[in-house]
C-alpha cells in the first residue's frame, strides 16, 4: 500500500512596483488573489498589501529566517506570495531567498514589477532612455563610485536621502561634471510624490526637506523634465477632496478624482434601506408583470438595484419588463439599467441629466398611442415632487412608489471631522440635497477655504442654505463633468496664484532697482 503525500503548495515571489498600484501587472494581481498568505516587505505600501486583506504577515529580519518562514508554509500546503518593492531580482535580498528556496523541492515562480528607479523617474518625467545605468545603493559607502561615474548615459539612482551629499560628491570627484542636470524624487509614483531638479553639485540643496528613500537621475535626461512632467503636473495633485457618497457610489468619482491627481476621501453621509413595509413595492412589482404600466422611470442607480432584488426575491429576471418602456434620469442611471440587460427608451443628454431635462424630452400621454397611462416611479423616500408633478401636467397617472430609504449615516473619524472643520481637505464634491444636509448634520461644516463643487443647481442652493461658498458648478449635471470643473477651476486658480506671485517678484524688483538708483 502506497502512502500517500502531502500536498506541497507554491511560493511566488511578487515584485510590486514603484508604489502606484495601477502599475501592479495583471500577474501579480493574480497571484495576490490566489494566496493563502502573503509574506511582505515593511516598505510595500499599505495601499498595496491591503489587496491582500487580513492574509499578510511581514517578512522576517534576514533572507535566511524569511527562506524558512516561507517553505513551512508551502509545505504545509498554503499558496505564498513574497511581496516586495519593485523588481525581487532586482534586490539582493530577495534574489538570496529566491537560491534558499531553489535548494528545495518546493515548486517557485517569479513575477517582475516595474523597478523603483525607472519607474519613479518616468513619473517624474525624466526619459532615462536606452542606453543607462541603475543602481540600488543600499551601501552608499561600498559603492563602485568610480565605474558609476564612468557609466554611459543616464545614471539612475536609488539611495537613502542622508546619503545625497556623500553620493554627489563622490560622482563628482571620479569625473562627472558638477553642472551635469539631476533630478531627485521621493516617495516614487505615489500621490505624495516630490521631484526637485537641478545640478549635480547642488544635489543635497535640491533635496533639502526630502526623506526615505530617493531616486537620483543624473544626466541630459534630467533636462528633460520642464517639458515632460506628466505626474505632479496634473490639475488636482496632491488635492485632499471629501467625497460624502456611499462607497457603491463613490467608486467613479474617485476614480476620475485620482486621474486629475487628487486623493479622494470617501465618507459616506448617508446608507440605503429597504422601505419600512414591503407592501408597495410588491404591488408596484406585481403591477410590472400584469401589464399595469406603460413607463417605469429610474431616478438614480439605487432604484434601479431595489427593483432587482425583489426581482431576485420573486424568480423573476429582465424579461418581466417586457412591454414597458424605460426612462432614466442619467447615464449612470441608465448603465445600471444596461446592466440589467435593458436598453431603456429615453435617456436625456448628459448636459440635462436632471428631472427637467427628463421631462422636457418625455412624451405627452396620447390616449390614441398609448393603450395604458400609468408610469411606475420607484425612488427614495426623500424625493422631490419636480417629477411627479411634471409627469401629471403630461398626463400621466403617476405611481410614486418607495424604493429605498436613505438614512443618514454614523459620523466619520475624528480626525476626518476635524480635517472637515479645520481646511484639511482642499475641496469637498456635493452630488445631491442630501449629501450637504447630512454631511454638515454628521460631521459640520467644510472650513471656508475649502473649495465646495456642487452637481446641479438643486444641490447648490442648499449648500448656500448652509452658508457655504458654492465655488464650481458644472454646466452638465453629471459626475464626470463635477470632477473636471473642479479640475478647470484648479488650473485656473494656479494661474491666478501664479501671476500675482510674478506681480509681487515684479514689485519687489523695481523697489530694488529704485532704491539703488537713489544711490
Amino acid at each position: 500500500m502506497t502512502r500517500a503525500r502531502k500536498t506541497v503548495g507554491r511560493i511566488t515571489f511578487v515584485g510590486s512596483g514603484p508604489g502606484d498600484p495601477a502599475l501592479l501587472t495583471t500577474a501579480a494581481v493574480t497571484a495576490l488573489a490566489a494566496a493563502g498568505v502573503v509574506v511582505a516587505d515593511d516598505a510595500v505600501p499599505q495601499v498595496i498589501r491591503a489587496l491582500a486583506g487580513d492574509r499578510v504577515r511581514l517578512a522576517e529580519s534576514t533572507p535566511a529566517e524569511t527562506a524558512k518562514a516561507l517553505l513551512a508554509e508551502a509545505r504545509n500546503g498554503e499558496t505564498v506570495v513574497r511581496l516586495s518593492v519593485g523588481d525581487p531580482f532586482a534586490d539582493d535580498r530577495l534574489v538570496k531567498e529566491v537560491l534558499a528556496v531553489a535548494k528545495t523541492v518546493v515548486p517557485f515562480a517569479v513575477v517582475p514589477g516595474l523597478a523603483l528607479g525607472a519607474g519613479t523617474a518616468a513619473y517624474a518625467g525624466v526619459p532615462v532612455g536606452a542606453v543607462r545605468t541603475e543602481a540600488d545603493l543600499d551601501d552608499a559607502q561600498g559603492a563602485d563610485f568610480e565605474a558609476l561615474a564612468a557609466a554611459p548615459g543616464t545614471l539612475v539612482l536609488t539611495l537613502d536621502a542622508a546619503d545625497v551629499a556623500r553620493v554627489a560628491e563622490q560622482l563628482v570627484a571620479y569625473g562627472r561634471k558638477p553642472d551635469s542636470p539631476a533630478s531627485v524624487s521621493c516617495n516614487g509614483t505615489t500621490t505624495g510624490q516630490q521631484t526637485a531638479a537641478g545640478q549635480l553639485g547642488d544635489l543635497e540643496l535640491t533635496a533639502a526637506g526630502m526623506s526615505g528613500r530617493l531616486v537620483v537621475t543624473v544626466g541630459k535626461a534630467a533636462a528633460a523634465r520642464d517639458k515632460l512632467a506628466w505626474w505632479e503636473s496634473r490639475p488636482l495633485y496632491g488635492w485632499r477632496v471629501l467625497v460624502p457618497r456611499t462607497k457603491e457610489q463613490a467608486g467613479a468619482m474617485s476614480e476620475r478624482l485620482r486621474g486629475h491627481g487628487a486623493v479622494p476621501v470617501e465618507v459616506p453621509t448617508i446608507a440605503v434601506e429597504p422601505p419600512r413595509t414591503p407592501t408597495q413595492m410588491e404591488r408596484a412589482i406585481k403591477g410590472l408583470v400584469t401589464g399595469r404600466y406603460e413607463w417605469v422611470v429610474f431616478t438614480s442607480t439605487n432604484a434601479v438595484r431595489a427593483v432587482r432584488e425583489k426581482f431576485t426575491e420573486f424568480g423573476l429576471d429582465a424579461r418581466a419588463f417586457a412591454g414597458v418602456k424605460i426612462g432614466c434620469v442619467g447615464e449612470s442611471t441608465a448603465e445600471a439599467v444596461r446592466a440589467f440587460g435593458i436598453e431603456p427608451e429615453l435617456v436625456p443628454a448628459e448636459e440635462h441629466a436632471s428631472s427637467e431635462g427628463l421631462l422636457a424630452e418625455f412624451p405627452p400621454y396620447d390616449e390614441v398611442l398609448d393603450p395604458i397611462d400609468r408610469v411606475l416611479l420607484p425612488r427614495a423616500d426623500i424625493a422631490t415632487e419636480t417629477l411627479v408633478a411634471g409627469l401629471r401636467e403630461l398626463g400621466w397617472e403617476i405611481d410614486d412608489v418607495t424604493a429605498y430609504r436613505t438614512v443618514r449615516a454614523a459620523p466619520p473619524a475624528a480626525e476626518i471631522r476635524d480635517a472637515i472643520k479645520s481646511g484639511g481637505f482642499q475641496a469637498v464634491c456635493f452630488t445631491s440635497s442630501s449629501t450637504v444636509r447630512n454631511l454638515v448634520g454628521i460631521a459640520g461644516k467644510p472650513h471656508a477655504r475649502t473649495v465646495v463643487a456642487c452637481i446641479g443647481p438643486h444641490t447648490a442652493a442648499t449648500a448656500r442654505e448652509f452658508g457655504l461658498r458654492v465655488d464650481v458648478q458644472p454646466e452638465a449635471a453629471t459626475v464626470p463633468a463635477l470632477i473636471d470643473a473642479l479640475a478647470e477651476f484648479a488650473v485656473a486658480r494656479a494661474a491666478e496664484e501664479k501671476e500675482k506671485a510674478a506681480a509681487v517678484a515684479a514689485k519687489k524688483s523695481a523697489r530694488t532697482a529704485a532704491r539703488r538708483a537713489s544711490r
